[in-house]
């Protein structure tokens, strides 16, 4: 979904890394909250509340039509991606 995203960007889709958080304390140090997290230029597409706690769990998204998710909403990575892109 990403790297598709990037390339429809112009952005080089190999340049999207994976990294996996195994540990609760990867999580800590990377200020991850749950799976997945997707960071542009490493800031994430949909910050997380403030206080939100890190750790190992799954992630739940709010799409633009107010429904809950798995994953962000498509339009939250293309405008994420074109920042990125334009700078």
């Amino acid at each position: 979904m990403l790297r598709e995203a990037a390339v429809a960007h112009g952005l080089d889709p190999e340049s999207v890394e994976a990294i996996e958080v195994d540990t609760e304390e990867a999580a800590e140090r990377r200020r991850f909250v749950g799976s997945p997290t997707i960071r542009i230029d490493g800031e994430d597409i949909q910050p997380p509340v403030e206080g939100k706690p890190t750790g190992l769990a799954c992630r739940v998204y709010r799409r633009r039509d107010g429904r809950t998710s798995p994953l962000p909403d498509p339009e939250d990575i293309w405008e994420a991606l074109a920042s990125a892109a334009a700078r």
